[in-house]
């Protein structure tokens, strides 16, 4: 339920710059010029890896949305344009047309030839006041934020490509959200769950962040270990993103911890994935995405390391909408 009172006005306000306050819930929309939901669900018993996403982005003739979903092994993408999209400003709900309808406890999507159809369950949500990005997240007018919300849970469902349905019960849950004025010039993320550890989950995001006639290259990461989460966001933390010599690697520093990424595609290909251009009403497929790398994660606590695991179903992303960059990026994260 909204708040009418002053308060609640000038809350309401401050999510239109983009920013969130402490304690506020990032998942409604903020009405920013492109917000994006994302889902990925990692099954280790059955070595599948399934993803799933939803753009909202406005447009002078009204919002429309980007949709797709890819799987693995098979490597299957589907996305499409969709010409009507609606997200709720008060609570968590998002919706494409008849192609995607998604909550805090369900998503599904019919996209040409796949049906994903699933609900969620035991979802460990997000326990910190402020959002994935730390300080950053109470910025106004930021280019791009993110929110990872679900850092783990299990899903129940199923997914059917061309009339072969494949069983998705008991798979992990991963759930992202990001919004501001479009995609960055060039971004790289990754995101792995399947360690031997079932209660780690890592993400990273980062790019080009711009804040008016200003611009930097920015990284956040997060870990979680178990009921610990631990945050790795500027200006509190050092992260920093080396991505070459066909691979992904991040360091990451905060008093008392340090984590160490280190991430390859192991020889796939990755998934082509579309990125939206909110004014014009389409996609360019500039996105690639290893759908199950492989990433090991270290993590230091006082100097003690606490963690030292490997996943081979993890995700490893980097994109452009500039298509020389997005190549360049690509042939750099490729193995020799």
């Amino acid at each position: 339920m909204r708040d009418h009172s002053l308060t609640g006005r000038l809350a309401d306000a401050y999510r239109r710059t983009g920013a969130d306050v402490p304690g506020g819930d990032p998942l409604p929309t903020h009405g920013a010029l492109m917000e994006g939901w994302f889902w990925r669900f990692t099954d280790v018993i059955r070595g599948r890896v399934v993803i799933a996403l939803c753009g909202v982005n406005r447009h002078p003739d009204g919002p429309w949305a980007t949709v797709a979903v890819a799987v693995h092994p098979g490597n299957v993408v589907r996305s499409a344009v969709v010409e009507s999209a609606d997200a709720s400003s008060s609570d968590y709900r998002v919706q494409a047309a008849d192609v995607l309808k998604a909550d805090a406890g369900s998503l599904h999507v019919e996209l040409d030839d796949v049906c994903l159809s699933v609900q969620l369950h035991d979802l460990v949500d997000w326990p910190l006041r402020l959002g994935g990005g730390g300080l950053v997240s109470a910025v106004p007018f930021l280019g791009q934020y993110w929110h990872p919300h679900a850092l783990g849970g299990r899903v129940a469902g199923a997914i059917t490509i061309d009339g072969q349905s494949f069983d998705l019960d008991g798979a992990d849950v991963y759930a992202e959200k990001n919004w501001g004025a479009g995609f960055p010039d060039w971004w790289w993320w990754g995101q792995a769950q399947g360690f031997a550890d079932p209660s780690l989950c890592v993400a990273f995001g980062g790019g080009r962040l711009r804040a008016g006639p200003l611009a930097a290259d920015v990284t956040g990461c997060i870990v979680r270990m178990g009921d610990r989460i631990v945050r790795f966001a500027p200006p509190l933390s050092w992260v920093r993103t080396h991505i070459g010599d066909g691979g992904w690697r991040v360091t990451a520093r905060r008093p008392g911890w340090r984590a160490v990424l280190e991430g390859h595609g192991a020889g796939t290909e990755p998934a082509v994935l579309p990125v939206p251009l909110p004014h014009e009403r389409r996609n360019v497929d500039l996105d690639f995405e290893h759908l199950a790398g492989r990433m090991r994660m270290r993590v230091w606590c006082k100097g003690d390391l606490v963690v030292d695991d490997e996943s081979t179903l993890a995700a490893l992303e980097v994109g452009s909408t500039d298509p020389e960059r997005a190549a360049a990026l690509a042939a750099r994260a490729a193995p020799a």
